[in-house]
């Protein structure tokens, strides 16, 4: 049976931009003379970028003020945009859903300039379209606050919504937020207790009733 309503993660859930974020945090921080650890990827995956500067402060001696930190990341982001490609199959269900006048939302840990910049590069953007940013919320994920907004912001339950990410991070906020959790890893991976773990967008038609 078709969901009321479905809301994605942005990064690595509907595009697979998660190699060009670990490409500019790597480039920011050899900018500024720190060589980017081996477990990059894990450790700032799903995570927003306040909580990924007081780690990279704390452990690696970043000195630089957040503030410029994170104009000199979006700065090494922001061109390789451009490159951004859709994760296979996910923006192909999401239009599918639309169509069958599903209530959809965008929710994610990024900045709002980020959402704006990847959803318009890969052409996910229609006028009264729902998304939430990191700047929308007081408590990013993994809290639910940015689910919970979606579902206000959509005017349903969130008993009723499904929430799909990659992270668990996103994961455990879907979960905390009351709603059935998808969770749709890069490389399979157990997901959090609760949560329906897919590894294909074969099995998230599946689940969604599609």
């Amino acid at each position: 049976m078709t969901p009321k309503a479905v809301f994605w993660d942005m990064d690595g859930t509907l595009v697979d931009s998660e190699p060009l974020h670990e490409a500019a945090l790597a480039a920011a921080l050899r900018s500024v003379g720190i060589a980017p650890p081996p477990d990059l990827h894990e450790r700032v995956l799903g995570i927003a970028a306040w909580p990924v500067y007081e780690m990279l402060r704390d452990e690696f001696g970043l000195a630089l003020p957040f503030d410029d930190w994170i104009v000199r990341k979006y700065d090494h982001y922001l061109p390789l945009a451009a490159t951004l490609k859709p994760r296979p199959g996910a923006i192909e269900v999401f239009n599918e859903l639309r169509a069958l006048g599903v209530e959809q939302a965008v929710v994610s840990n990024s900045d709002r300039l980020i959402v704006d910049v990847n959803l318009t590069a890969v052409g996910l953007v229609y006028p009264g379209m729902l998304t939430v940013s990191r700047n929308d919320v007081i408590d990013g994920k993994p809290l639910p606050e940015p689910f919970l907004r979606a579902a206000y912001l959509a005017g349903v339950e969130p008993a009723d919504a499904f929430a799909v990410d990659d992270s668990l991070t996103g994961a455990m906020a879907g979960l905390a937020a009351g709603m059935r959790t998808i969770f749709w890893p890069e490389a399979p991976m157990e997901g959090p207790a609760g949560a329906i773990v897919i590894n294909s967008a074969e099995e998230l038609r599946a689940q969604l009733g599609l």
